[in-house]
């Protein structure tokens, strides 16, 4: 799929190959920046954000692309919240999702075996079987999709050996978590994997931290997870509360443990 979200990512990316030296520190770009700190009072409904207890059938959305994972019956499909008369003021949104608007938001090959989506105005990821022709959603309500992980279209490798991945990950903000009425980024963004089909779904990072970025560790195959923590428990995040490390085994990412 060559279609992606969000908007444009202001920091560059590090990209992660086969070819690539071991060494390199190679580290998911989720920084918080002006534009995306939860500090940022501007972020609104009409700005990458919903009313917190809206249900799909309130919302016009519009499916975007089929996404080609590397689990040839397993596709998923982006859905979009779509612009309304409403968001005439805001620059942020575009009636279509396009190749030539997101296309720069793919990164291919963050991790081997594993492309990385980003996504804005991102409500839902849809899975479907083309083996058994059923069609879930990884979220059963309309959520702020981050970013997703999902198993990369093509052969990947990890010292030459291939490597397959059979599962999902998403950061999100899933909660009005602050209780100001809306889900946007003023709120904690959580960290899951799911299982193959989509039907099962773990909570990797403890549901009172918020994710900031990720680091990848190629000699062992290994993620890093930074999170806050919401010490005074309002439901947001500032720059005084303590960053945590949590590391991931991606071989099995079914818990992250706590590093520092």
């Amino acid at each position: 799929m060559k279609t992606i979200l969000l908007l444009p990512i202001c920091l560059s990316f590090l990209l992660f190959s086969c070819g690539s030296d071991p060494k390199t520190t190679n580290e998911e770009q989720l920084r918080i920046t002006n534009s995306d700190s939860p500090l940022n009072q501007t972020d609104t409904a009409k700005v990458n954000g919903i009313q917190g207890n809206l249900s799909f059938s309130q919302i016009t959305t519009d499916p975007n692309s089929v996404v080609l994972t590397g689990l040839k019956q397993h596709r998923l499909v982006t859905v979009y919240k779509v612009r309304t008369e409403e968001d005439n003021g805001s620059s942020y949104y575009k009636k279509r999702y396009d190749d030539d608007y997101y296309g720069s938001d793919r990164v291919t090959h963050f991790m081997p075996g594993f492309d990385l989506l980003f996504g804005y105005n991102l409500l839902a990821i849809a899975h479907y079987d083309l083996t058994t022709e059923k069609l879930n959603s990884l979220f059963d309500k309309p959520v702020l999709i981050k970013s997703l992980y999902y198993p990369s279209f093509e052969q990947d490798s990890i010292d030459k050996k291939p490597i397959n991945r059979n599962n999902y990950m998403v950061s999100v903000y899933d909660e009005d978590t602050n209780r100001d009425t809306l889900i946007n980024r003023l709120d904690l963004r959580r960290f899951y994997s799911f299982n193959v089909s989509g039907q099962e779904r773990i909570q990797l990072v403890p549901p009172n931290y918020s994710v900031e970025r990720s680091q990848y560790d190629s000699q062992n195959d290994v993620m890093y997870i930074y999170a806050r923590l919401d010490t005074n428990q309002n439901g947001k995040i500032d720059k005084k509360e303590p960053l945590h490390i949590f590391w991931i085994n991606l071989k099995q990412p079914d818990k992250a443990k706590r590093l520092y």
